[in-house]
């Protein structure tokens, strides 16, 4: 879009996803970025506390109302009826859709409506961790929906393989984007204080808590560090999703508090106090990640990182450079990597810190995924 049209209302850009949250928490540097170039940014997600929130930054909201776990037909087709609607009434020049549910009714539903959409695969998730019945159905509807897309983004190539071998989607509509960026200048870390002789090392978790991310396998490695006699701490920060079949359950979660196991701290609105605080961060992740938003902020805050050796997890840690990879669902594996971190000098994990922000820096800033989201509006207008 040129400069000199900036004076006159801009095109209108969609972003459609399963919660206000995730449009702010994820996005809402390049929608910033818009919305200072002169576009009309629309968001289009369940309500929650965030929606207000994007509303203030010049953001119109409309929600909806929709589980995106559940596999009733009859809901679905509600989702799709909602989007339809809201596209005929405010015929947006370009939709983004993020999370399996607006990726396919949403695309099905632009398709209707004939609106020019793009789909953001932000990872593989829960219906592709087994070629079962749900599978089979999610793929299906995936090719009819993407079949109308003017592009298909993932944030990692193993995905976007996937998607190609099991033809998804033709080659020519894919781009594959360095995770969805992080900003680096929101998170910076504060110069560390050499901590003293007596202070209790902190190991941090922080993810939506479900088994697929490694809880449990957190867990465990610190029971055995535990039982080992290491004096640490094993924090864990995140939110519960009651209705997903994956979930911890509060009581679950209760009784690894009341062994003295872990320290939960809940859902934290700015986790930077929490990776401040802590000396390494700790995600055994076996879920079809994208890239993990958690990892890159770690990194950034300087943090060293053990994550697993799984899609996604595995782009933001070079293995003995600014962390270390363990096995997938291996608790044993990931204690020894976490005993590996204990024992090393403070020197050596500072160094470890500044070689991952340096990596989030040259390859995940959120910079770079700005310039995408331009390339390809540049083209459309």
């Amino acid at each position: 879009m040129n400069n000199e049209n900036l004076s006159s209302p801009g095109p209108l850009i969609g972003f459609v996803s399963n919660s206000a949250w995730s449009v702010f928490n994820f996005r809402i540097d390049v929608i910033r970025h818009l919305l200072s170039r002169g576009y009309r940014v629309l968001v289009v997600a369940p309500d929650d506390e965030y929606s207000a929130r994007l509303v203030s930054e010049g953001c119109e909201y409309i929600p909806i109302d929709f589980n995106n776990r559940t596999e009733n037909p009859v809901t679905d087709l509600n989702l799709y009826q909602q989007l339809k609607r809201i596209y005929s009434a405010k015929k947006p020049a370009l939709l983004f859709h993020f999370v399996i549910k607006p990726n396919i009714y949403g695309s099905l539903a632009a398709r209707d409506c004939r609106l020019r959409s793009i789909a953001v695969i932000t990872g593989l998730g829960y219906s592709f961790a087994k070629k079962n019945w749900l599978y089979k159905i999610v793929r299906e509807l995936y090719r009819r929906a993407l079949r109308h897309s003017c592009e298909v983004w993932f944030l990692n190539n193993e995905d976007a393989k996937a998607f190609i071998t099991e033809r998804i989607v033709d080659i020519k509509k894919i781009k594959v984007l360095p995770g969805e960026g992080v900003n680096t200048g929101h998170f910076i870390p504060d110069p560390r204080p050499v901590p003293e002789k007596a202070e209790i090392f902190s190991f941090l978790m922080s993810t939506r808590l479900l088994r697929s991310k490694g809880v449990e396998v957190y867990v465990d490695a610190a029971r055995i560090l535990r039982n080992k006699g290491y004096q640490a701490r094993f924090e864990l920060i995140g939110f519960f999703e009651k209705s997903h079949p994956d979930s911890i359950t509060e009581a679950e979660l209760k009784s690894w508090r009341d062994e003295g196991l872990i320290d939960y701290h809940g859902f934290a609105h700015d986790v930077r106090p929490f990776l401040q605080k802590a000396a390494c961060f700790i995600f055994p992740s076996f879920y079809n990640e994208g890239v993990p938003r958690c990892l890159m902020e770690a990194a950034s805050m300087e943090l060293p990182i053990i994550t697993s050796l799984n899609r996604g997890c595995k782009e933001v840690v070079l293995n003995n450079s600014n962390g270390y990879i363990c096995n997938l669902n291996d608790p044993f594996d990931l204690a020894d990597k976490m005993e590996k971190m204990f024992n090393l000098t403070q020197e050596e994990r500072d160094r470890m810190g500044k070689n991952g922000r340096a990596l989030v820096i040259k390859k995940f800033n959120v910079a770079a995924v700005i310039r995408e989201y331009e390339k390809s509006l540049e083209i459309l207008f």
